[in-house]
């Protein structure tokens, strides 16, 4: 029963790790977009509402730098782990 158990874990953990990555990429994306809408629809009703969501659309990319950075680093750290407890 332990053997099935583990070979359960073992074949869980990436797809685990490939659900956060992408739910964590996708999420910055969707964000991204939709205040880049929100800007463009801005422009016209208000250009200086367009401008300060358009400033928080550049903060916001400079964050997903950040987050894309940290994210490549936990990544390649847990598939270290992983690789690491199966050898």
């Amino acid at each position: 029963m332990l053997v099935i158990i583990e070979t359960i874990s073992l074949f869980i953990q990436p797809i685990a790790l490939a659900v956060r990555l992408t739910a964590n990429i996708s999420a910055g994306h969707l964000l991204i977009h939709l205040i880049g809408g929100a800007t463009l629809a801005l422009i016209n009703v208000s250009p200086s509402t367009a401008l300060i969501t358009f400033i928080i659309l550049i903060l916001l990319t400079i964050l997903e730098f950040a987050v894309a950075i940290i994210q490549a680093y936990v990544f390649t750290l847990l598939v270290s782990l992983y690789l690491h407890d199966n050898t």
